[in-house]
């Protein structure tokens, strides 16, 4: 099916992410390179979380489920966070697999207001977790000196 195309990319994603992850230390987490801008820590949690908060948009989370699920996510260690990318995605593969094609040509409305098929919203779900990995390597190399010199792409 073609959605297997697009989780093939996202795991490039998460194997570079994880190789990034392995570079850091726990010190990382806390640092903040930009002030009043999330700290390596936040943004990794916000990707480890990622998955699960994009699959629960796309089936008509409101904006308060949101905010009760983003409040009940924590991720305050590198072991946490790769559990956590770990098993949303896999969570988010899972889901996903039992699809039709008709559910995954159907059409859902975010909270905000965007409508998308089911098949978009996975499109949009590769392509955050691609901007924010560029937005960890920026941090990285730009902010802190720190390159991972690593390949980005196959």
């Amino acid at each position: 099916m073609i959605i297997e195309s697009v989780f093939q990319q996202i795991e490039v994603a998460i194997n570079t992410l994880l190789k990034i992850m392995d570079q850091l230390t726990e010190e990382d987490l806390n640092k903040r390179p930009t002030p009043n801008k999330h700290s390596i820590g936040e943004l990794l949690e916000h990707i480890a979380v990622l998955f699960e908060a994009d699959w629960r948009i796309s089936n008509g989370a409101s904006g308060e489920d949101m905010k009760r699920f983003y409040s009940g996510v924590s991720y305050p260690t590198l072991n946490s966070v790769k559990e956590g990318l770990n098993a949303n995605y896999h969570a988010l593969k899972n889901n996903y697999s039992k699809l039709s094609e008709d559910q995954l040509m159907s059409e859902t409305t975010s909270y905000w207001g965007v409508t998308y098929t089911r098949y978009e919203w996975l499109l949009e779900i590769l392509a955050h977790i691609y901007h924010h990995r560029g937005q960890l390597h920026a941090m990285l190399v730009h902010c802190l000196d720190q390159d991972p010199d690593i390949l980005m792409f196959e």
